[in-house]
């Protein structure tokens, strides 16, 4: 029982806002289980003093039940109503923390958790875990107040016989508090094969054309019902930890129950017992079979309740707060120094970037070039402190990284990446990420990027929505809608990721010519595989094995005969 207190003092926080309702549930659990009493009670006179004539008014026996019940009826459902609506408060203010947190978490939270992990951690379990918490709680505090309220009756009517039903309570909390271990070890085993199977399902639903074009199809299925048998053995192993506490409760009962009947009918022989008092002694003991099953069956539904909640909660003190400094100067020249810069993902893994120094002036355009692995991407992710150097220091116009206040931080940078995200909102809620909405702005944008003639064409225009990440759109139309984005931002630091893969010849000359008015007086880095495109760069860095292994203008680059004339050469067959 410290245990369940301890865990649910844990949660106790997010209901700080609910202490009124929790007191009306109380209260009105209080007033349900005062009535409990009052039928065994009516027993006594109906039996000893109904069956004689005038002894008893008849009017005031309906009147009496009728009345109980409804006072009953109304208390319950004031204690259900109002306990419900400070639980899904509770829930409200949990869930809006747990999203928070995974805004505004280290990045490397999103490498140790997959997005199903987090999806049901914030949507379904904590929905499921407050649900069966509210109504095992419910039962709890009803059966609790119900089965006292009828003690007390009992110790007043006979308090002999009363003390043969304490025998029984012992043995039902040894029950309750042994299968409770149990339940509790088997729901955090059940959520884990839960997660297991969402991500198999995810990775099945993101990768469906490669797996129907590789034939894996039935190899996924196994794997798919291999993690699905798991789940199942888990919750039949729930389903026979819960099904063997209401049995043992009820033969614990029927053991009291026998004895209590058999030494009331010895009382009644030995004189000084009536019939009504007997009956409504052996009613009463009968209604406590009711709530004592009830709270046999309480612990399942509240370890479960618990384990989902507390999964959440596992969520917030596993996931630390990005960290930052205080410098925030508002817009940045956009000089950016890496200075003995190393990267390595993991311990057993070869560096993804080796001792890197690199320099990038104010308005200058870098291009990164390299074979596949050579480093490219974990560079660019550097900058914004989505992931954190290994060694070494970087700087934005003479401060690291770490000193920059992060949200300033990422105000400096634009990106257009090859994988384009897009919400499901509007055109200019998408334009407009992160900043106030400026239709005249968000225009000028879409024309920058040569997308506003088409998004005119749309029903409602700057308004319409571009379905799930983009669904609406082709794949140039969606490329050219992060080109806006990018424009409307106005940051000034821009990163291309492969930034025109996706357009035919036509668009990307058009949005090319968009790119290069927006490169101007900016500082600008180019990730492109076709190197076409990274010509007239101003300097072309070329990266190998996460080194920097030579730079300078294209032209230059090949007269060398390196890496980067090698790669031009494979590229354009010369």
């Amino acid at each position: 029982m410290s245990s369940l207190l301890q865990r649910l003092s844990r949660i106790a926080p997010y209901f700080r806002h609910s202490r009124l309702a929790i007191l009306v549930a109380m209260i009105g659990s209080l007033i349900g289980a005062a009535t409990e009493p009052l039928i065994p009670a009516m027993m006594k006179p109906l039996l000893d003093q109904g069956f004689a004539a005038g002894a008893l008014p008849l009017w005031l026996v309906p009147v009496a039940i009728v009345g109980i019940f409804a006072v009953r009826g109304l208390a319950g459902f004031i204690a259900q109503y109002a306990l419900s609506w400070a639980a899904y408060r509770g829930v409200q203010d949990l869930r809006s923390e747990l999203f928070q947190r995974i805004l505004t978490a280290e990045p490397a939270m999103f490498g140790a958790r997959s997005a199903s992990n987090l999806t049901n951690t914030l949507v379904y379990e904590v929905q499921s875990g407050a649900t069966q918490l509210v109504q095992s709680l419910l039962t709890l505090v009803k059966d609790s107040l119900t089965l006292l309220a009828l003690l007390v009756w009992l110790l007043w009517l006979n308090w002999k016989l009363t003390l043969f039903v304490a025998v029984l309570f012992p043995a039902v909390a040894w029950v309750m508090r042994t299968v409770g271990k149990r339940l509790h070890r088997l729901s955090r085993e059940g959520q884990d094969a839960t997660d297991a199977l969402a991500y198999v399902v995810e990775e099945n639903v993101l990768a469906w054309r490669i797996v129907r074009m590789h034939g894996a199809g039935p190899a996924q299925a196994k794997r798919f019902d291999t993690h699905a048998q798991t789940m199942r053995r888990v919750l039949m192993k729930i389903v026979a930890a819960s099904g063997a506490m209401t049995p043992l409760t009820q033969l614990f009962t029927a053991l009291a129950l026998s004895a209590v009947i058999v030494v009331a009918l010895w009382q009644s022989q030995a004189g000084g017992a009536t019939v009504g008092g007997f009956v409504a002694f052996i009613t009463a003991m009968l209604m406590l079979v009711a709530p004592v099953k009830h709270l046999s069956d309480v612990m399942a539904p509240i370890t479960r309740g618990l384990a989902a909640i507390e999964r959440g909660l596992e969520l917030i003190d596993q996931s630390p707060l990005e960290r930052g400094g205080s410098h925030d100067p508002g817009r940045a020249a956009g000089e950016i120094t890496l200075e003995g810069v190393a990267l390595r993902y993991h311990d057993d893994q070869a560096a993804a970037l080796e001792q890197l120094s690199l320099t990038i002036r104010r308005g200058e355009t870098v291009a990164l070039v390299g074979p596949s692995g050579a480093g490219k991407t974990s560079l660019i992710n550097l900058l914004p402190r989505f992931i954190e150097p290994t060694a070494g220091r970087i700087t934005l116009d003479g401060v690291a990284l770490q000193d920059w206040q992060v949200d300033a931080l990422r105000r400096q940078f634009a990106l257009v990446s090859q994988d384009v995200v897009l919400f499901n909102d509007s055109v200019l809620a998408n334009i407009t990420l992160g900043s106030t909405p400026d239709r005249e702005r968000a225009l000028a944008a879409l024309k920058g990027a040569h997308l506003l003639d088409f998004v005119k064409r749309l029903p409602q225009g700057v308004d319409s929505l571009v379905g799930h990440n983009g669904s609406q759109l082709s794949g140039g139309q969606r490329q050219r809608l992060a080109i806006a984005r990018a424009l409307y931002k106005d940051a000034p630091i821009l990163i291309l990721d492969e930034a025109t893969s996706a357009l035919d010849s036509e668009s990307e000359r058009a949005v090319q010519e968009a790119l290069d008015e927006l490169m101007r007086e900016r500082t600008t880095i180019v990730i492109a595989h076709r190197l076409s495109t990274i010509e007239h760069a101003d300097r072309i860095v070329v990266l190998e094995g996460g080194r920097l292994v030579e730079q300078g203008p294209h032209a230059e680059l090949l007269a060398r005969g390196g890496v980067y004339a090698r790669l031009h050469a494979m590229q354009f067959r010369t």
